[in-house]
């Protein structure tokens, strides 16, 4: 079997939480009931365990390290007095025992029980001894005092020389406001003229408003029979007055001469 093994039921693999100063007088309760069996107490540091408990021909105690050089020492009980810091080193103390291994456990050492309990695959039942209890005092919440809401707060007026008396908040009736609305806005004062409507084109000035219109005169025909009038401008070949425009010769238009392309006759 490895040393690291264990065949521990989960019942008899047990921790006894308790306080630092308190481990000894644990410690001799536990060696009292367990008089009839053989058992190993395990720690880092012997020497102030040993000194304090009386020995006895069923009773070993023994440092990790001389435990380490010692692989025939068996025992029926193995009571740990404190926790290694490796877990490994703790998984040879319980291959040590055939029945029964205990641990006391202070609150500082919490945090060494974790990994043992990842190796041993399983989480270690904890037993609390009356009158080793690790006490933790809870803060209780503070209570407020709530006042109901019907209770009204007594009027202090600022200054401390006033000795008015506070009114009470009335609402004003219809009556009181006549015909007066809330939505009512007070007239606009007659000194101060309404504001004229806005128009962006006020400033600008139009060019054709000042012109002049004239009156259209009819003149006549012309050669072809149309009516001509002194109000229009020129026609596209008479003036508005009747002649007719001076001649423009027409500029002709530039002519490309396209050359048909004869096919090459193949020759014989």
């Amino acid at each position: 079997m490895s040393s690291t093994a264990t065949t521990l039921k989960r019942h008899n693999h047990r921790v006894h939480p308790c306080k630092p100063e308190k481990k000894q007088e644990l410690l001799n309760l536990l060696l009292a009931q367990n008089a009839d069996k053989i058992i190993l107490v395990v720690a880092s540091n012997t020497d102030e365990m040993s000194n304090n408990v009386e020995n006895a021909k069923n009773i070993t105690f023994i440092s990790d390290e001389d435990l380490a050089v010692s692989p025939e020492l068996k025992c029926e009980l193995l009571i740990s007095y404190d926790l290694p810091q490796k877990a490994i080193i703790y998984m040879s103390r319980i291959a040590r025992t055939s029945e029964y291994a205990l641990i006391l456990l202070d609150p500082q050492e919490q945090t060494l029980l974790y990994p043992i309990e990842t190796l041993t695959g399983r989480t270690l039942m904890q037993e609390t001894i009356p009158g080793f209890e690790t006490i933790v005092v809870k803060a209780e919440p503070i209570k407020k005092e709530f006042k109901p809401r019907d209770d009204k707060k007594e009027y202090k007026p600022r200054n401390s020389d006033f000795k008015g008396e506070k009114k009470e908040y009335k609402p004003r009736s219809s009556e009181e406001r006549g015909d007066k609305k809330y939505g009512d806005k007070p007239a606009r004062d007659d000194k101060y003229p309404a504001k004229k409507p806005y128009n962006k084109d006020a400033g600008k000035s139009n060019s054709w408003d000042n012109k002049e219109k004239k009156s259209s005169k009819f003149l006549g025909k012309d050669g072809n029979g149309k009516a001509l009038f002194s109000g229009k401008s020129g026609d596209r070949n008479h003036r508005h007055d009747g002649t007719p425009k001076d001649y423009v010769p027409k500029v002709p238009g530039r002519k490309i001469n396209i050359k048909s392309l004869k096919k090459a006759e193949d020759k014989e």
